[in-house]
């Protein structure tokens, strides 16, 4: 068995096992006509259950045929131009090659002495970052697995800066007194982050949101007295650039303003909208967020990297004290004294994959201002999406893009019953899905059921959405059809 162990030895094996792989994935891309097969659960299900585990092939060749079977076939591909769906990016060819890298040699980027240079690449990477986004000389950060620990931790710092010192918190009765300010269209995450971190039920306060989806200010800057007469403390403000359904970025100058009149901690969630910071043309959109305390970026949304590949950045380096926790085994405090970089004192988590190393070959390669260009372009997309359905007397678009998403409902000519209508849509979906011709996704608005494109593919073109929309009402006739028919 030592010789599946990856070393001086096994070299050569290792060489010819991932290029064999490598040759079925590009075989598979280049032959992928559709975004997905259609494959049910019932369908996939009995022949994962049927593989007895503890009966290895003992043969490379024979495990890639079985993965074949089992998931190169049908698995939900990114990089076709229909799938439209979710916040899931095609990957660019150098981070590929950065994650081929970084799992064969497996640094770990908790201590120093278990990844020397990739250490100093993450730092120079968070660097980098918090220059693109201004936030000043004492900022600092840390890679993360995704937004939602992002945002997580943010809040940590945020509630940590809130306490009234040691004296003065009573834990438990203090808790209940914290209160988050978040639109009602940002991101799941932040009531998530607020029930994990101990707090009320009643913790986070939902902004309304204007026609853009944007969180009101005036309603922000209430809510905000509100709870400095009530007694409570107003521990953060969530301010989304790009929100998840419509892309929509909040009001940040604004919002910073309020921050800093009620001395609250301001954080940006830009997991999407972070491909700003690298665009040609549309970074004035993120103004502002330089006065944040916290951002969240994800580059595996909108800088073309494979997941997981996160950060968050924080404006004041000290205020990452708050995770930070030392053992004598991995990053004793003599340590500090000795000036011996540990990303473990920033990080939520101890073992960490070196995912930097996908952003830092990606920027080395084709520089930030390609990365920019190719977010440009999905913007631009979204756009031309955003006119084809404003002209189109089948659907109802809600808002027009700041970024890369469209929410949208299909509406027939000769249905007036809003149930009905969001039946047809909830069929549409499920029917195209099913097809694997594309993929979409869903959401609410209100309380009816809309659909939703999220553009983060340049090869995708306007001839895309055009066909989708036709496949879309397709079947939303045919099962408002077989409705009526039902019904008579």
């Amino acid at each position: 068995m030592r010789s599946h162990l990856l070393n001086d030895t096994t070299a050569e094996q290792y060489r010819r096992s991932v290029t064999d792989g490598v040759e079925r994935v590009a075989a598979k891309l280049a032959t992928t006509d559709r975004p997905f097969t259609g494959v049910t659960v019932d369908t996939l299900s009995p022949r994962i259950e049927q593989i007895d585990l503890d009966q290895p092939l003992h043969d490379t060749t024979a495990v890639l045929d079985e993965l074949e079977d089992v998931y190169l076939r049908d698995a939900i591909y990114f990089h076709h131009p229909r799938y439209l769906a979710h916040l899931n990016c095609p990957v660019v060819i150098p981070a590929v090659l950065g994650e081929a890298i970084l799992s064969a040699v497996n640094s770990s980027l908790d201590t120093w002495d278990q990844s020397a240079g990739g250490t100093l690449i993450e730092r120079k990477l968070i660097d980098w970052t918090t220059e693109r986004i201004g936030l000043g000389p004492a900022a600092d950060g840390v890679f993360t697995s995704g937004g939602t620990q992002s945002n997580l931790q943010a809040l940590l710092l945020a509630r940590e800066e809130a306490k009234p010192g040691p004296a003065g918190w009573e834990e438990g009765r203090s808790l209940v007194k914290l209160r988050i300010f978040a639109s009602d269209v940002s991101h799941f995450s932040v009531k998530k982050s607020a029930k994990l971190l101990g707090l009320g039920p009643d913790a986070v306060v939902a902004i309304p949101v204007d026609h853009d989806k944007r969180m009101q200010t005036v309603a922000l800057a209430h809510e905000l007295e509100r709870c400095k007469e009530d007694g409570l403390v107003p521990m953060a403000v969530v301010a989304t650039a790009g929100t998840t359904d419509f892309g929509s970025i909040d009001p940040l100058p604004e919002i910073a303003e309020l921050c800093s009149r009620y001395g609250t901690w301001m954080h940006v969630d830009a997991a999407y909208g972070c491909g700003l910071l690298t665009s040609l043309r549309r970074r004035a959109l993120l103004d502002g967020i330089e006065r944040a305390d916290s951002v969240t970026v994800d580059y595996h949304k909108s800088f073309f990297q494979p997941v997981s590949s996160s950060a968050l950045l924080v404006r004041d380096a000290a205020t990452l004290r708050h995770a930070t926790y030392h053992a004598e085994y991995l990053n004793p405090r003599r340590m500090v004294q000795e000036r011996i970089p540990n990303q473990v004192d920033k990080s939520l988590q101890t073992t960490r994959r070196f995912d930097a190393l996908k952003l830092w070959v990606t920027l080395r390669v084709m520089g930030a201002d390609g990365i920019g260009q190719l977010f440009d372009e999905v913007c631009d997309l979204a756009q031309e999406g955003w006119k084809l359905l404003a002209a189109d007397p089948r659907y109802d678009v809600v808002v027009e893009p700041s970024l890369s998403t469209l929410v949208f409902r299909y509406i027939p000519a000769a249905v007036t019953d809003p149930a009905e209508i969001d039946r047809a849509n909830l069929h549409a979906r499920k029917a195209l899905f099913a097809s694997g011709e594309a993929v979409v996704a869903g959401t609410k608005v209100g309380n009816r059921h809309y659909l939703k494109f999220t553009l983060l593919n340049p090869e995708t073109k306007a001839s895309d959405i055009a066909a989708v929309l036709d496949l879309i009402a397709g079947h939303a006739e045919q099962y408002l059809g077989e409705s009526l028919d039902r019904a008579s």
